[in-house]
């Protein structure tokens, strides 16, 4: 046998015995926090973050010099980071790695290279609810839009590989690479649908607006793709041209957008309001407490009929704008209930590399709502796509699996919108989903490799929709009528009361 060294096992009782003493020390702390006053409780919580920072650092080191392999102290780093940001149970609140600060930044600047999807993952998976990743929203004129991809839909596999025990940074990993290359994901649509897209890697250049007049009317149409520092002089761009074509109406598309920077949408806002309040954030810290006010320096008349499209994929600043707007009964709201984001995070960098993205303060709309995880329903609800029944998957499915949407077009990559039509009835009639439908994707398909359409009138019923708001007589009368969001919170709370 060998000789044991004494002082080794002096170190390790001491450590152990250490270890014993943090052990019983929350048990100590929450019995005096119950008893204790208001002084009291915040020196011994004072005492609890001191005694837990000191075992974290002797954890690490620790772990560090005792594992019986060497191990990089990164990784002990970089895991207790993201240990301590998953156990808040925020999926906004999270670690950054050098990998997720340089895509953060990319997106934010506008271009990065992927398959075009906002994306958001759950931190716990349930049997009821597994972690697969959902579709937040498509970014127009990617690979995923192309596909038809929609907000709300699920990736459940990467190249077959379930996405439910993956961590964000290996969806990130597997979902981006080399411009040209392809990747295989398996969508999610509804409980049943699934099927497998294959999408081609590109560079990503994030639009943030697009503009036109409707044809053969007097509505401009924007789009508000996403809110970056350029996107409000963009949006001026498209209110001049407007105006230089003597614009009577305005209809602003906001679905899909996945928010963005708070200062964007703010001076957005302010070019439809003359005064108060644009949006709050409040915090338990002073300084995260803040009210945006608007400028009296307005870009819009103040009686130009105003309709904002809405959907699921609408989020963040997003419903920053959509409820403004609808709190001043300044603009009619069209499509479907919002995604329901109302917090407002921080990112901070840590180092050179890395930094973790923190909710610092939840905004509260004109009229003091907070829309977290609840939305900010339309004032006219419209799909423009029903849910599919059974039948209707099935072809659905047949369609996508058979690759005659793409032969169709490699066969006549410059089709007219009457061959487009033509083909789609005949499609239609062995995959029943609907000739709009077929056109949509023919249209899709056939954009693939060139800018989309600014809109498509053809498929668009809320678009659709709007254009018949936006142009009523009485207008002014119509969105006067709406109620704001607090006015439908109470409205809610007192049904519940009943």
């Amino acid at each position: 046998m060998k000789k044991i060294n004494k002082f080794c096992i002096k170190n390790v009782v001491s450590i152990f015995a250490t270890f014993c003493i943090f052990l019983t020390l929350p048990q100590c702390y929450a019995q005096d926090y119950e008893a204790s006053s208001e002084s009291e409780k915040l020196l011994t919580n004072q005492k609890r973050i001191k005694t837990y920072t000191n075992n974290f650092e002797s954890v690490f080191k620790f772990v560090q010099k005792n594992y019986v392999d060497e191990i990089d102290p990164r990784i002990l780093y970089e895991g207790a980071l993201k240990g301590m940001m998953d156990a808040i149970g925020d999926p906004y609140t999270v670690y950054l790695d050098s990998n997720q600060m340089r895509d953060l930044t990319d997106t934010t600047a506008g271009n990065f290279g992927g398959v075009g999807l906002s994306i958001s993952k759950p931190v716990q998976s349930t049997p009821d609810k597994p972690a697969y990743v959902e579709v937040a929203s498509p970014i127009e004129d990617t690979p995923g839009f192309r596909a038809g991809i929609k907000s709300g839909d699920f990736i459940i596999a990467i190249e077959g590989e379930s996405t439910e025990e993956m961590s964000m940074d290996q969806v990130l990993d597997k979902l981006r690479g080399e411009v040209g290359t392809p990747v295989t994901i398996t969508i999610l649509r509804g409980k049943t649908m699934k099927y497998d897209v294959t999408l081609v890697r590109e560079l990503i250049e994030v639009p943030t607006v697009k503009y036109s007049m409707i044809e053969n009317t007097s509505i401009g149409y924007v789009r508000l793709i996403k809110f970056t520092p350029d996107t409000s002089s963009c949006l001026q761009t498209a209110l001049d041209d407007f105006a230089s074509k003597n614009y009577k109406g305005l209809i602003i598309d906001l679905r899909d957008n996945p928010g963005g920077l708070i200062s964007s949408v703010v001076d957005i806002a302010d070019k439809f309001i003359d005064k108060g309040t644009i949006v709050t954030t409040k915090s338990r810290l002073a300084f995260e407490n803040f009210e945006y006010t608007a400028s009296e320096d307005t870009k819009v008349p103040a009686d130009l009929p105003i309709v904002i499209l809405i959907n699921r994929g609408s989020a963040s600043a997003s419903e920053i704008l959509s409820g403004c707007l609808k709190d001043y009964h300044r603009a009619y709201l069209v499509g479907e209930r919002t995604y329901g984001k109302g917090s407002v995070q921080q990112v901070i960098p840590l180092s050179d590399i890395d930094g973790i993205k923190l909710t610092m303060a939840r905004y509260y709309t004109p009229s003091d709502v907070n829309i977290d995880k609840i939305g900010i329903p339309p004032d006219l609800e419209i799909k423009n796509l029903e849910e599919f029944s059974e039948t209707e998957e099935k072809a659905y499915l047949d369609l996508i699996t058979s690759n005659i949407i793409s032969k169709t077009i490699e066969e006549n990559p410059l089709m007219s919108e009457s061959q487009i039509a033509d083909k789609a009835i005949e499609i239609n009639k062995t995959y029943p989903i609907g000739e709009r439908l077929v056109r949509r994707l023919l249209r899709n398909e056939r954009n693939r490799t060139e800018e989309a359409p600014v809109y498509d009138l053809d498929y668009d019923l809320q678009l659709l929709q709007a254009i018949k708001n936006v142009s009523q007589p009485d207008f002014s009368e119509l969105v006067r009528n709406t109620k704001t969001l607090k006015e439908l919170q109470d409205l809610v709370q007192t049904e519940e009361s009943k």
